[in-house]
This record gives C-alpha cells, sequence and structure tokens, in this order.
C-alpha cells in the first residue's frame, strides 16, 4: 500500500513538473553580459524574464521582428581630421558658444 500510494506521489509530482520546461540556448559569454545589460537597460528584472515575454508575445503572434543590416558609414581622412579637430575644440572651449536666450542663440546663427 505504502509503495502505491509514493508511486501516486510520484506521478503526480512529474505531471505537474511536465507543465514547465527548461530552455537551454547555447551562446557566448560575451552575447549573453551584452544581453543582460540591454535587458536591464529596457527595465527588465533579469535576462530569463526578457525571453520568457519575448517567447510569450511571439506564441501570441504579437511580437514584430525586423532584421536588417546596418550601414557602416566611413569618414574620408579628411573628414577624421576635421571632426577630430571639432572634439578636441570642444573639450579646450575653443570655438564654442553659448547662448543666454533663444533670441542670442538666432543673433549668433544669423551672424555665422
Amino acid at each position: 500500500m505504502e509503495k502505491a500510494f509514493d508511486n501516486c506521489i510520484q506521478n503526480q509530482y512529474s505531471c505537474i513538473a511536465m507543465n514547465r520546461v527548461i530552455l537551454q540556448v547555447p551562446m557566448s559569454k560575451e552575447l549573453k553580459e551584452e544581453a543582460q545589460k540591454a535587458s536591464s537597460d529596457l527595465g527588465f528584472s533579469s535576462l530569463q524574464e526578457t525571453i520568457r515575454v519575448l517567447l510569450s508575445k511571439l506564441s501570441k503572434r504579437e511580437l514584430t521582428l525586423t532584421v536588417q543590416e546596418e550601414r557602416v558609414v566611413k569618414l574620408s581622412p579628411k573628414a577624421e581630421k576635421r571632426y577630430a579637430k571639432i572634439e578636441k575644440d570642444m573639450k579646450e572651449g575653443k570655438n564654442v558658444y553659448h547662448a543666454s536666450d533663444v533670441d542670442d542663440l538666432i543673433r549668433q546663427l544669423e551672424s555665422a
């Protein structure tokens, strides 16, 4: 009788446990760390929560994905040199103008 009771409990536990699964997704450590940071920045408490929300939306057909390549803009050597000078000037406070109000800004733009 005791063995039958143990089997019944074991079977019931197995049924309950079978309602949840563990999804394992191999990835690099760097990808996981970057995804955790992005997940946190979006307000999720964990990467697991992020994945659960995404899978839930996907399963309900409420998730739209757009995949596109980012176009990388490569500056010419002349442009790189120009922007490096602009950054240097800004850090040193050279050629930087401050406006006290909107009218002052408009005057500065018109005189340039």
